[in-house]
């Protein structure tokens, strides 16, 4: 039996109802670490997949929008892929979010671009 290997992804999407200000460029500020604890508890809420044996950390970027309207979240997910269960499935990842996400309309109380999605992986 063959232990998990440790791997990772990229997840970007972008929020329509939180507009970016210069301190969600500041990691130590009191917003960018509110909206990071948020993103991270729904992220990790929708990640919950069977092909994943544990989401080790999620690590995000926050930057401007269109116009600095909304914020854009650039995510790397590291995980660890149990081999004997299934491989990393782009397409299926994105499927799930999508589900959870309402049709990439809604994040918890946040806003989805819904053309914003987008799984490296």
């Amino acid at each position: 039996v063959q232990s998990p290997t440790s791997s990772h992804f990229t997840l970007n999407f972008t929020l329509t109802n939180l507009q970016y200000t210069a301190d969600l460029d500041a990691p130590s500020s009191r917003k960018f670490i509110s909206t990071e604890k948020a993103i991270n508890h729904y992220v990790s809420l929708a990640l919950v997949l069977p092909i994943f044996s544990v989401l080790n950390n999620v690590t995000f970027s926050l930057r401007s929008g269109r116009d600095m309207d909304n914020t854009g979240i650039d995510a790397v997910c590291s995980y660890k892929n149990d081999i004997s269960i299934a491989r990393f499935d782009r397409e299926m990842v994105y499927h799930e979010l999508s589900t959870m996400t309402n049709g990439i309309t809604k994040l918890g109380h946040y806003s989805l671009e819904k053309n914003s999605l987008y799984i490296d992986g």
